[in-house]
This record gives C-alpha cells, structure tokens and sequence, in this order.
C-alpha cells in the first residue's frame, strides 16, 4: 500500500524528517510513534500530499506521489489532530458536503449513512457539530476521513483531548476501520498504540530509529536482559552488589519496605548466575530473581534516548 524511500523533509535549515524509508501492507493498522517534535505530523502530512519532501519518493496504492498527486489523494482520508469542522453545520450535512468536494457523484446518501454507520453517529446525524462532545467530534473527523471509502486512513492523534471512556470507544472505532481500511495512527500515548496497533514505526528527530512489531522490537533489544530482583536487605546493601559487576547496565529501586527491596535491574548481557552468586556472598537473601519482557515502554525508551524521553514517554 505505501512505499516510502529515503524520504527527507526540510523546513528551512531544519530536518524535520531525515531519509526515512519504510513499507507498509494492505490492511495493517500501523502506529507511528514518537515523541513531541519528532516528525509524525509532518510524515502523516507528506503521505497524505498536504506537503511535497525536499526529496525522496512516496508510492501509495502503486502511484508516485509526485507524478500524481490527484489520484493519490482520491485514495486517502486524513483526520488531522484539529479536524476541520464547521460547527454550525449538521453531521449529515457537513459528511454530504465533504463527499461532494471528494470528488464522490454518485450514491451520496449511501457513503454518507456508511460512515454514519461506522463511527456508530446516527444518534447525532442531525445535531450541529458544535453541540458535540469531543468525542463526537472526532468521530464526525473520521467519519470525513473515510466518506470516500480510501484505501487509506491517517489519523493523527485521534485520542487526543479525550476522556477515559472515549479513549476505548476510539480505539474500538480504529480497530474496525482495518476491516476495510489500511490505517496508520499517530500517537506519542504508548498505551493506546499498543492496544492498537499490528505494527510500529518509530520516529525519534526526525528518523526512523524501529520498526516491526513490538515482540519484533523487543528481540532487536535482547542483548539487555532485564530483570526484577528482590532480596532481603537494603536498597543502599543492593546497590553496592549491583554497582560492583560489570555487566549491570543500570538499576531502579522499585520497592524498599519491611527490610526488603525490589529493584529493576538491566544487563549488558545474561549474567543471572554471576549476579545470584553475588547477592548470596553479600550476605544478603535472594528472594527473586526473574527475567523481564521487554514492554513497549522499554522499547521506546532504549530506541529514542533513554532518561530525556521518559516524562513523555510516561504521559499514557
């Protein structure tokens, strides 16, 4: 469905994205993630032909960006994280509009009670966009993305500004899309990408640092073997066992209560044994020592910069 190859995108003397390559199948929900400032806007807008790269190519549905970028377009829908909505207008009237200036002539009405249909808005149809909750709003934004039915979906930030309960319902809504879409969400919430998603891209300064999925991912970064620890002691009794062998990467205490502590313990290559043996000679009680999965927040963390990407790594 998408090509992209060595894709670069300047805004003056800045790189905004720098050669990103990538591939993308038919009927995948792809997440690409990031943090603030790291590109996803402004690859979502070049796939969607609201900007032209610097350079690079872009293939979508088999025809070159720049060669056609009429055609292209017809087969994309594209929820910005603002949507443009006119709020004095009803949700029928505003989706029979849009699908008129998409360039569909015929069976208006039907693809209008289509995308009604899939993001479940009968229940407004006829109320004035204004009147709507944020929730609703972003499923009149989708509901404009896909009145045309295209072969692909952008959505940008769709959580975003939304309660807990619209959060579900939108990830719901995203996930059915796949059954007739093929659909890339942009997010830098982690939870609702890997609740999400069937594949990740991830984006950091404008380059594409991994991509697979997150079991994919985790084995790209098994050198690290991280573990959770807990023994008998002290956090301050733990940590000088830790800070004494080679292989720990880096160590967080966890848990320091009633004379025990738990801690999260990362290795540059699998020392369990070297490890164990040092708690017991320590003289401290070996309680648990288990090897972790990495989790998509571990995965994020070791692709994009560790510490300087954890506050909004953490904002899920």
């Amino acid at each position: 469905m998408i090509t992209v190859e060595h894709v670069t995108k300047y805004y003056g003397s800045r790189a905004a994205v720098s050669d990103l390559s990538f591939a993308i199948e038919r009927g995948q929900v792809i997440g690409l993630l990031g943090r603030n400032g790291a590109g996803k806007t402004t690859t979502l807008k070049i796939l969607s032909g609201l900007l032209v790269p610097t350079s690079g190519r872009v293939e979508i549905d088999g025809i070159d960006l720049r060669h056609d970028p009429e055609a292209v377009r017809a087969r994309i829908g594209f929820l910005p994280e603002n949507p443009p909505l006119y709020p004095e207008m009803t949700v029928e009237a505003y989706l029979r509009f849009v699908a008129r200036i998409k360039g569909v002539s015929t069976g208006v009405d039907e693809r209008v009670a289509q995308a009604i249909g899939e993001t479940d808005l009968a229940s407004v149809r006829g109320d004035a966009i204004g009147t709507l909750s944020q929730g609703f709003q972003r499923r009149v934004g989708i509901a404009q993305a896909i009145v045309h039915t295209p072969a692909l979906v952008l959505l940008d930030e769709p959580t975003s500004s939304l309660d807990p309960a619209q959060v579900v319902q939108m990830r719901n809504l995203v996930k059915g899309l796949a059954r007739k879409h093929t659909v890339i969400v942009s997010s830098h919430l982690l939870a609702e990408i890997e609740k999400t998603c069937d594949r990740l891209l991830l984006l950091d300064a404008g380059r594409l640092v991994g991509e697979g999925t997150e079991e994919a991912l985790a084995k790209r970064l098994s050198a690290t073997t991280s573990l959770e620890v807990e023994v008998r002691g002290s956090a301050e009794a733990l940590g000088k066992v830790l800070v004494g062998l080679s292989a720990v990467r880096s160590h967080r205490v966890e848990l320091e209560q009633g004379g025990f502590t738990r801690a999260r313990v990362d290795l540059a290559s699998d020392a369990r044994e070297e490890l164990a043996r040092a708690i017991v000679n320590a003289g401290l009680g070996l309680r648990r020592l288990e090897r972790q999965r990495l989790e998509l927040e571990d995965i994020f963390l070791s692709l994009t910069g560790g510490a300087a990407a954890r506050p909004e790594a953490r904002a899920s």
